[in-house]
């Protein structure tokens, strides 16, 4: 359970050493990759785990234990005792446990002029999207959470006109330099389109367009 956070950043001075330019598109550090590109006049950010070659091989052992005791208590001549069906019972939660569909990958998919899209791949090939609009995003933050045995830094939306922070990444916790690329992509999208809609206000205002003829006029 999370028991606090801290370091709620939100501007590039904040950042620390968090700062330092990540001259590679992509960056490989533990059990997860991020991989940066753009596809389509979209921009991507993707982070993957890498797969577990201990949790394939515990999964085909269970397996064929499993298989082999519900094989033996089959074929035996002896009726089926409690502890046999409790060996059973306890191979098949582990079997499932390691069966459980992971995620493959999330990735952050920027839309110009859009919004962003948040998408998570799973290794049984399923793939959740969610869509944000532009106009609902305020800001991107980076926090550092801290929990009883561990503390990890995070991504997150403040959206417009709703309580608590989105997670861009929710399952994984990837190290704070993965994250950093992606976090300066959203400032550097929201800012712009900000901006743009600022100008395109200023430009279609027909009280500022009077309020300039009439100095014009005076003049």
């Amino acid at each position: 359970m999370e028991t606090g956070k801290a370091n709620d950043v939100s501007s590039p001075r904040s950042l620390g050493y968090l700062t330092m330019e990540q001259t590679a598109q992509g960056i490989s550090d533990g059990m997860y990759s991020y991989k940066h590109r753009c596809e389509g006049g979209v921009d991507i950010h993707d982070i993957e785990v890498k797969k577990s070659t201990i949790r394939i091989l515990l999964y085909y052992i269970v397996t064929i234990c499993l298989l082999a005791a519900v094989c033996h208590s089959l074929l035996s001549k002896d009726s089926l005792c409690l502890g046999s069906l409790w060996n059973i019972l306890f191979a098949g939660i582990i079997a499932k446990c390691l069966r459980c569909d992971p995620v493959k990958k999330e990735s952050l998919v920027i839309m110009p002029t859009f919004g962003v899209q948040l998408e998570q791949h799973f290794w049984s090939g399923r793939v959740l999207h969610k869509f944000v609009p532009i106009g609902k995003i305020l800001k991107p933050v980076l926090n550092e959470s801290v929990t009883p045995v561990t503390c990890y830094w995070s991504l997150a939306l403040l959206l417009r006109d709703e309580y608590g922070l989105m997670l861009v990444f929710k399952r994984m916790h990837p190290p704070a330099k993965m994250l950093v690329p992606v976090w300066k992509a959203l400032c550097t999208f929201i800012y712009s389109n900000t901006l743009s809609a600022s100008v395109s206000n200023q430009l279609h205002d027909p009280n500022k367009h009077v309020k300039q003829d009439g100095c014009c006029v005076c003049s």
